[in-house]
């Protein structure tokens, strides 16, 4: 499954007369679309993976990292009402990070925490933050979401993120399954996974909220239940080109291979 296929997963409206059927159906695409449940988090939260596999997934990862605050100011671009840009404006400083000219305490970002765990993989920032070494398939992925979020209605922009309702499970795997298996990993380069544990909830829980409130008819309801469906395929078809450059070996002209190999 990759993220082609988004548009050929219509979702029945017919099944969609409240909003509650509209959340189970969105748990459920969760349950059975989100990429923890791709081979490739397998093998790298029980340590199947060597070190330079770990740094192909670090290094690719970066580039959806570093496109999230560009979505979330598309996504704000796309409202007048602005209570809703004030509440969705706290994710560019959860991202970018904050500097404190407004006389709060400046922040670090999640950026700049996915930085010290490339730092910690022995990856330089040029490198990482380069981009030129990525994956064809993560460019295409991470710039179709961008793209997304920008063409399609305020409504699926929002529910676009719900994936954020599946993170904290996927967030702990990683925590307790990367720090257990591999010695090349030390707790004060995970950072950016144990604050999201409690960042990403508080970001569901407002997404859930507007859909609930927002989508009025069965076809606004299958609309969200699609654009999470297009987000998780977009997820899933990075870890497709990972998994195939760096498992089996099909390393595209260009892209970063480890030095080990």
């Amino acid at each position: 499954m990759t993220m082609m296929h988004a548009l050929a997963d219509a979702v029945d409206p017919d099944q969609l007369n409240s909003a509650d059927e509209m959340e189970e159906r969105l748990r459920e695409i969760g349950a059975t679309r989100y990429h923890s449940l791709h081979p490739f988090h397998t093998l790298l939260h029980s340590g199947k993976l060597s070190k330079g596999q770990v740094q192909a997934w670090a290094l690719n990862r970066y580039y959806y990292q570093s496109s999230i605050p560009i979505k979330d100011a598309i996504v704000i671009s796309r409202f007048r009402d602005r209570d809703i840009r004030r509440e969705w404006r706290h994710r560019l400083d959860d991202h970018d990070g904050s500097d404190g000219r407004d006389g709060e305490d400046g922040q670090e970002g999640g950026i700049e925490r996915w930085l010290k765990l490339t730092d910690g993989l022995g990856l330089s920032r040029d490198l990482v933050t380069s981009t030129a070494r990525i994956l064809p398939i993560t460019r295409f992925a991470v710039d179709a979401y961008v793209a997304f979020v920008r063409e399609r209605s305020p409504l699926e922009a929002v529910a676009s993120s719900l994936t954020e309702l599946f993170a904290p499970g996927i967030h702990r795997q990683r925590i307790d399954g990367m720090l257990a298996h591999y010695d090349f990993i030390h707790p004060e380069i995970m950072t950016y996974f144990r604050t999201r544990l409690h960042q990403a909830p508080r970001d569901a829980d407002f997404a859930l909220r507007f859909v609930r409130a927002r989508a009025r008819t069965p076809e606004d309801r299958a609309a969200v239940c699609e654009a999470l469906v297009f987000k998780t395929n977009v997820l899933w078809a990075q870890l497709d080109g990972l998994h195939h450059a760096y498992v089996t070996g099909q390393v595209p002209p260009g892209a970063f291979v480890p030095e080990e190999t």
